[in-house]
């Protein structure tokens, strides 16, 4: 697909630029034109691809996670996130709903939650060399205002 529009961030791995992150995805997804219901989406999955590379990559030190959102020809948004973090051994088993390696105040429901409100969800992560959270949502064109 052809890339219309671009942007990369980098921030560290606090939790305070959890709410930065998924406003910032919100602003970019702004030129779509989406509805309530899709900028809603789209934050709550960036919510949760963020959290989880604080929670679980960097657990004990603060790291660095980057967030590139492009615009794809035909209105679909792609956020990836990324960290350099300690990575998951088993991607399949993280993605079942409820696992969790975070003990148990979490819940184990990040990439489910995220593959529900997006079209197209695939992590890429290897033990210590951290992991890539690629998503991509369709922003349904809106009939023109009279």
């Amino acid at each position: 697909m052809k890339e219309e529009n671009y942007i990369k961030l980098e921030f560290p791995s606090r939790s305070s630029n959890e709410a930065f992150a998924r406003a910032a995805a919100a602003a970019f997804a702004a030129q779509l034109d989406p509805t309530m219901e899709e900028l809603g989406d789209l934050r709550t999955a960036v919510s949760e691809a963020v959290t989880n590379a604080i929670v679980h990559a960097y657990p004990n030190s603060i790291g660095k996670i980057s967030m590139r959102m492009r615009i794809l020809e035909g209105s679909t948004l792609e956020i990836v996130v990324r960290d350099w973090g300690r990575g998951i051994e088993d991607v399949a088993q993280a993605m079942t709903p409820l696992y969790t390696s975070g003990g148990e105040e979490r819940s184990g429901m990040g990439f489910t939650i995220m593959g529900s409100f997006m079209d197209r969800l695939h992590v890429r992560s290897a033990p210590d060399r951290g992991t890539s959270v690629t998503m991509r949502k369709l922003i349904s064109p809106r009939a023109p205002r009279p």
